[in-house]
C-alpha cells in the first residue's frame, strides 16, 4: 500500500485551473511517502508548491516543500507528478527532477490530508 497526502479536490480544481497541464494525462493527485506499509502519514501543517519540473519528454511535476524542507526520508524530492505524455509512469518524476533539477516557482500552498491508496 502508498502512503502519503492527497491533495484537496477543490484546491485541485483550482490548482489545474492556474496551472495548466503541458501533457495529456494530467495526474495532480498526491505527494507520495512511502510505497509500502499501512499507517496513515501525520497530518502536515504546511505544505507549498515552489518548483516545477519539465523533461520536455512527457514527465511534468511541481517540487513541494512540506514543512519547510523538498528532503523525502529516502533522498529524494517531494513533489505531486502533475502531467504525464504518452507510456510514462509516475515515478518518473523522481529521476526527471534528479536529471533536470527544477525551476523555483512562486509559492503555492497546498492542503493534503493523509492517505493511503
Amino acid at each position: 500500500m502508498t502512503l502519503g497526502w492527497k491533495l484537496d479536490r477543490s484546491q485541485r480544481e483550482a490548482l489545474l485551473a492556474a496551472l495548466p497541464p503541458r501533457y495529456a494525462r494530467t495526474v495532480a493527485d498526491h505527494v507520495t511517502l512511502s510505497v509500502s506499509g499501512t499507517d496513515l502519514p501525520e497530518a502536515i501543517t504546511t505544505a507549498e508548491i515552489i518548483g516545477h519540473v519539465d523533461d520536455g519528454a512527457g514527465v511534468e511535476a511541481y517540487v513541494v516543500a512540506i514543512e519547510g524542507s523538498t528532503s523525502r526520508p529516502d533522498g529524494g524530492t517531494w513533489h505531486i507528478t502533475w502531467s504525464l505524455g504518452e507510456n510514462r509512469a509516475a515515478k518518473e518524476s523522481n529521476s526527471a527532477i534528479a536529471a533536470h533539477g527544477w525551476a523555483t516557482v512562486a509559492p503555492i500552498p497546498l492542503l493534503l490530508t493523509p492517505a493511503h491508496w
